[in-house]
């Protein structure tokens, strides 16, 4: 099979890697630098999965920015661009995605496409008619920043679906199942055909109950901080109970990144004339966790606090839209001066902050520094340390 993919993020380089060990495989992206890395088996992300399979296998995978010679030919075309939810304007921004569509139309209308993309519920249905183009599928990605591609290598399912009005497609949707799960590993994997909408929601709840889930412990978290509890007794004890697990449970600064806030906060508009209070109450929950965090940290009266890393999960190198910009925006506005160390950064400022480049200076500078998980290199500077990181994972 001939295959391109729109976007080398972690969803569309993932993606780009395990189908290239059996099928012929371009990946399009718009920055030169992304794709000169690919071309020279790095990874442009941080993920141990995709460094390793780039720099150790046999993969037929190349990049380019030239759109036309990876689409013309393609037998299936997956859009991972991003997307992103505007709340003030109540507006989801998928123009990406219909600027590879236009392009797709172009190039090879009869090439099959798979959005991979974050969406609004009911979008894939809408964007066939809209744009006139009929051959659209969608397929959920439920993988973790730093661990993209092992995710995909141990899918927990396979969801690929296909419009209700085009049964027709469903013989696409499971012949893409079938190239995702010859590239993977794990053997005995779910397969779902859901229609395009009802995979949709599949997407937005699963995130939302993972965004509730993290709303839990990190209420907990602060329950256990104001009353000088030990939080980490009571979350292992509570997560022994097989019904609750012991996993994900690991108090933070409040989620963020690509999809859980675009996810609940859309959830939430979704929700609108249904009665509903615990997705208004998870969106709120996720700024009083800022808040808390806030007021913790400014209780030190520092004149300079330090973040250390934007990046929210460990082995990640992705900070969109990461809950502890919004720690940052909430102590400057009560006057203290932030300053921020992060190495993948490559500018002096990020968005108005100092950016310190040495992390020996950066300890010196700050009063207190704070880290949504702990690291080894604050280790001699535990006293400045303020984090809620309990266990050391995710």
């Amino acid at each position: 099979m001939k295959i391109a993919v729109a976007g080398t993020g972690y969803v569309g380089l993932s993606n780009a890697v395990l189908l290239s060990q059996h099928n012929e495989v371009k990946a399009v992206d718009v920055i030169q630098e992304k794709v000169d890395l690919i071309n020279n088996k790095k990874s442009p992300i941080a993920d141990k999965e995709i460094e390793e399979y780039l720099a150790c296998k046999n993969l037929n995978l190349a990049a380019t920015t030239d759109a036309e010679s990876a689409y013309k030919n393609a037998d299936f075309v997956i859009i991972s661009t991003p997307t992103n939810y505007d709340v003030e304007k109540n507006f989801f921004d998928t123009s990406s995605i219909e600027v590879v569509i236009n392009l797709v139309k172009k190039y090879n209308p009869d090439a099959v496409i798979v959005i991979k993309s974050t969406i609004p519920v009911g979008y894939t249905e809408r964007i066939r008619k809209e744009m006139n183009y009929k051959n659209i599928l969608f397929s959920p990605e439920f993988l973790r920043e730093g661990h993209a591609l092992y995710d995909n290598l141990y899918p927990s399912r396979i969801v690929v679906s296909y419009p209700k009005d085009a049964p027709e497609l469903k013989e696409k949707a499971q012949q893409f199942a079938s190239l995702l799960k010859q590239g993977a590993i794990k053997e005995d994997i779910e397969i779902l055909y859901p229609h395009c909408t009802e995979a949709e929601a599949i997407k937005l709840f699963a995130n939302t109950y993972l965004a509730v889930r993290v709303a839990y412990f990190n209420e907990l978290d602060t329950y256990a901080e104001m009353n000088n509890l030990d939080a980490s007794q009571i979350i292992k004890g509570i997560s022994l109970d097989p019904r609750i697990g012991d996993f994900y449970n690991n108090p933070s600064f409040g989620y963020g990144g690509y999809c859980l806030p675009k996810d609940t906060k859309q959830l939430k508009a979704n929700f609108t004339g249904i009665p509903q209070d615990m997705i208004s109450a998870v969106v709120a929950s996720n700024d009083t966790r800022k808040e808390h965090i806030t007021n913790m940290v400014a209780a030190k009266n520092p004149e300079c606090v330090g973040i250390y890393r934007l990046t929210m999960k460990a082995g990640s190198d992705n900070f969109r839209q990461s809950a502890i910009q919004g720690i940052m925006n909430r102590l400057k506005s009560r006057g203290i001066h932030v300053v921020i160390y992060e190495p993948t950064l490559k500018s002096a400022d990020f968005e108005g902050y100092p950016v310190v480049e040495s992390l020996a200076d950066f300890k010196a500078k700050c009063d207190v520094i704070i880290c949504n998980r702990m690291s080894a290199d604050l280790s001699d500077v535990k006293d400045k340390v303020y984090t809620r990181d309990l266990f050391g994972k995710d």
